[in-house]
């Protein structure tokens, strides 16, 4: 083992345990990142001078979203796993699509279903979309940074083969006797901790006056964030590199670059909340 590696400490996966009822780290982080984000999200709304006036999304429309956008969360992350990453597996065993303690989340799938949520939140309770979606993508990070960190907990979606010189390579359990990038912690630290201070500091500057301008922001950064990452994480197995080194990862994150582009081209086109009447 070389001398500079770090050996990865063994998590128990299982965070709490009520005799035959087990609650899992990957569990916990979900849940936290859906409260602590509810309580961002309420804290934003009260905030008037972020908007330039009252919120357009008010309190009690925001404690009902927070059900839709959980479902939208869950649905689209497994159903995202499934046909990006795994769909021969899953078209052969179908009743294991259900199986989601096993793991197998895909953000791009559930930012999709975030979208899907927004959109049908919107029309059946005639709320702005892109006030709601600005409002859903600045939370954002807080999920992705506890999602990461469970990853790492769990010892899962570990980093590819580093040089054995990097202070902080780990060798993890599950990945062979070679140190790794701790590419989990590095995605936390770029989709989590980076973006949240992108976006707090583009709402502190009114960014929330121009609906949908923190949601193209939080696309674009999120796309960016992610492909760096990909060039220190190990692809999934059953996939591997895709054409010319490319990634499932990469691949999916270039069109939220591109829908980012064009929300804050929309965004910039409005005129701001406060002007308009």
């Amino acid at each position: 083992m070389p001398t500079l590696a770090i050996a990865f400490p063994v998590f128990d996966p299982i965070a709490i345990s009520f005799g035959p009822i087990a609650i899992r780290w990957y569990a916990l982080a979900y849940i936290g990142g859906i409260v602590l984000g509810w309580m961002y999200a309420r804290w934003i709304i009260k905030n008037e001078k972020l908007w330039g006036g009252p919120s357009p999304v008010s309190l009690p429309q925001m404690d009902d979203f927070i059900l839709w956008v959980t479902l939208g969360i869950i649905v689209g992350g497994r159903g995202g796993y499934v046909l990006f990453y795994n769909p021969g597996f899953f078209f052969a065993h179908p009743w294991e699509i259900f199986e989601v303690w096993k793991g197998g989340m895909s953000f791009h799938g559930g930012f999709l279903g975030c979208v899907v949520a927004v959109l049908a939140f919107g029309w059946k309770r005639n709320v702005p979309v892109l006030s709601l979606g600005d409002i859903t993508c600045a939370v954002g990070p807080i999920g992705l940074l506890l999602g990461r960190l469970a990853n790492f907990i769990n010892s899962e979606l570990w980093g590819r083969v580093a040089d054995p010189s990097l202070p902080w390579a780990v060798v993890f359990p599950n990945g062979g006797p070679l140190p790794r990038h701790p590419s989990q912690l590095y995605e936390g630290l770029l989709e989590g901790i980076v973006l949240f201070a992108v976006l707090a500091f583009a709402i502190r500057a009114g960014a929330l006056k121009r609906p949908g301008l923190i949601l193209g922001l939080f696309a674009i950064g999120y796309a960016i964030a992610r492909i760096t990452s990909e060039f220190f994480r190990e692809p999934d197995p059953q996939l591997g590199f895709l054409w010319g080194g490319l990634t499932m990862g990469m691949l999916l994150s270039v069109p939220m670059i591109l829908a980012g582009i064009g929300f804050i081209l929309i965004a910039l086109r409005q005129r701001p909340l406060a002007s308009q009447s």
